[in-house]
């Protein structure tokens, strides 16, 4: 199966998903380039960017059960290379 490089920006307004996020990172973290994590305490919210290289099917599975965590949004983009 061919490989995408995507960004998925995610942004957590309950805490009580961090956990439940964490685990979610570590089960798909051979597809995880880089993780930059950004608390905006002011707001109470944490920004997370995700580096991903993956499968579309994956990278999409990952982002939709990133999605469903409660008081959680997740966002990908996609770049046109395809390897």
């Amino acid at each position: 199966m061919e490989n995408r490089v995507a960004v998925i920006g995610v942004i957590i307004e309950d805490v009580n998903s961090v956990e439940r996020l964490n685990l979610l990172l570590h089960e798909y973290g051979a597809y995880i380039i880089g993780r930059m994590g950004i608390p905006y305490r002011e707001r109470s919210i944490n920004i997370i960017s995700l580096a991903v290289d993956a499968p579309q099917d994956v990278i999409s599975a990952l982002s939709g059960k990133i999605g469903r965590l409660p008081g959680v949004q997740a966002k990908t983009a996609y770049s046109n290379i395809i390897s």
